[in-house]
Parts: C-alpha cells; sequence; structure tokens
C-alpha cells in the first residue's frame, strides 16, 4: 500500500510515469526503439543516464554525448526516478 494506505505502490508509481511522460520528459512508443522509456523526441532510451552516472560520468557528459536530451529532460527523469524510489520504500 502507499503511504496514504489507498493505492498500490505500482499505481502511485504509474502516475509518476504518466506525470513524465505528460510532461514531454519521456515517451514510450513500440514504434521507437522496441517500446523502450526514450526520452521524448529522441531515440535515447532513459535507461542510458542512469548506466551513465552509475559509471562515474556527469550529468555533462551524459549531455554533451546524447545533445537531443534537454537538460529539464534529463534532471525531470532524475526526480521521476527519485519518486518511485521514495515509493519503493514507503511500502516495505
Amino acid at each position: 500500500m502507499s503511504r496514504g494506505g489507498t493505492l498500490p505502490a505500482w499505481v502511485e508509481y504509474s502516475s509518476v510515469v504518466d506525470r513524465t511522460v505528460k510532461e514531454g520528459i519521456v515517451s514510450r512508443d513500440p514504434e521507437v526503439m522496441s517500446g523502450e522509456l526514450v526520452f521524448s523526441g529522441t531515440r535515447v532510451p532513459a535507461k542510458n543516464l542512469v548506466d551513465y552516472l552509475k559509471a562515474g560520468h556527469t550529468l555533462e557528459e551524459f549531455l554533451d554525448d546524447f545533445p537531443t536530451v534537454s537538460r529539464e529532460q534529463a534532471e525531470g527523469y532524475l526526480q521521476m526516478t527519485l519518486e518511485a524510489a521514495d515509493l519503493a520504500r514507503a511500502t516495505r
């Protein structure tokens, strides 16, 4: 259950992802990268950002290597992942 005890965590997580789609941060289309979650308007998988950061690269390096992704999109996606992580912790 969620922090408020009314919705399952996956529903809350879905709403976090839905919000980022509506805000133009990420998108998912079966015709683009086989339906993988990508930064909107690009073919750059959102997972690449996390992989870059895990490997010790900076956000600046990611943005330099993927110029089609805006800083706002990258920061918005990171915010979404933090919110999702918070939801996951709250349900343990």
